[in-house]
């Protein structure tokens, strides 16, 4: 038997729904579709240089790599390569076929500094240090259970706030850009991001097929967004929250929780049985409202870095 690398195919529907298996067995806590895989290859920004890779053994997908650039990161040649193997077709020699065609692409591409998310258990923490790479931070993966769990009550926003879906900003989406830019600067990570490309964020975020706009939910204040839960979900039972923040002339004033409960509610309501949702292991004014929520851990990933020379 022999494994092969190769670039998916967007436009064959076996490679779209290999590539989703795969990373739905690895990555069960995590929303994504064929429709999501293809749209993602066919907007992304040219700086990204962006590539999915799958192994292949025998006809049959068993692996993964997204791999590219974090082209809005005010810190030039910040790369990324997330590998992923079915567990039951490893050591095969797949994953290590990934990261080599991964970063000889991003070397080329003038990348400096590679990042991988590494599933948090010692056969992947294993690998990656094999390959070279540092342990650097934590994140958390959490579940909900929408369908038997108890959601906190609604309750009343104050007085000037008003507490509305992010459709009603279809028009005019740029409030919420201005919002999720101001807001991911401050999301603790290894990697910086100032979102300054109004166009990029609308394929990235606003148009891609996974988000409900529907879902997200925006506390608005004196007519501006103010705080917001966006959401994205697959049109069935899982619903994923992608990003919760708030302005920071707004935060200590509860606004992101009642975006977040409202949008929870809503989702309940429209016969989503499962939120996901990942924090990173410092951020714990996040992880205590989550907990507030009823979410439990369900999974834990580490960021293994390498740099190249």
């Amino acid at each position: 038997m022999t494994v092969i690398v190769r670039d998916l195919r967007p436009g064959v529907r076996a490679d779209l729904d290999g590539f989703v298996q795969v990373r739905r067995v690895v990555l069960p806590f995590m929303v994504f579709t064929p429709e999501s895989v293809a749209f993602d290859i066919a907007h992304a920004h040219p700086e990204a240089a962006l590539r999915r890779l799958v192994a292949e053994e025998d006809g049959e997908i068993i692996g993964t790599a997204q791999v590219g650039i974090a082209y809005d990161s005010p810190e030039p040649g910040q790369g990324f390569v997330n590998v992923h193997v079915h567990p039951e077709h490893t050591r095969r020699g797949a994953g290590g076929l990934l990261v080599r065609t991964a970063e000889e692409h991003l070397a080329g591409a003038n990348a400096t500094r590679l990042h991988a998310w590494v599933l948090d258990d010692p056969a992947n923490r294993v690998f990656a240090e094999h390959f070279g790479y540092t342990a650097s931070r934590s994140a958390r993966f959490l579940r909900l259970d929408l369908a038997h769990g108890t959601l906190p009550p609604l309750q009343d926003p104050p007085p000037d706030v008003e507490i509305r879906p992010g459709s009603d900003f279809d028009a005019d989406p740029r409030p919420l850009f201005a919002l999720d830019a101001e807001a991911s600067r401050d999301e603790p990570s290894d990697i910086d991001t100032e979102f300054s490309d109004y166009e990029a964020w609308l394929d990235e975020t606003w148009r891609h097929p996974l988000f409900s706009a529907e879902l997200t939910s925006v506390a608005v204040v004196d007519g501006r967004p103010a705080a917001f839960s966006a959401v994205r979900a697959d049109g069935g039972t899982r619903y994923f929250t992608a990003m919760t923040g708030s302005a920071r002339a707004h935060r200590g004033r509860g606004l992101a929780k009642l975006a977040k409960n409202d949008s929870l509610h809503r989702a309940r309501a429209a016969g989503y049985t499962e939120a996901f949702t990942g924090n990173d292991a410092g951020n714990e004014p996040m992880l205590a409202i989550n907990k507030w929520f009823g979410y439990e851990i369900c999974a834990a990933e580490v960021r293994y870095v390498r740099e190249l020379t």
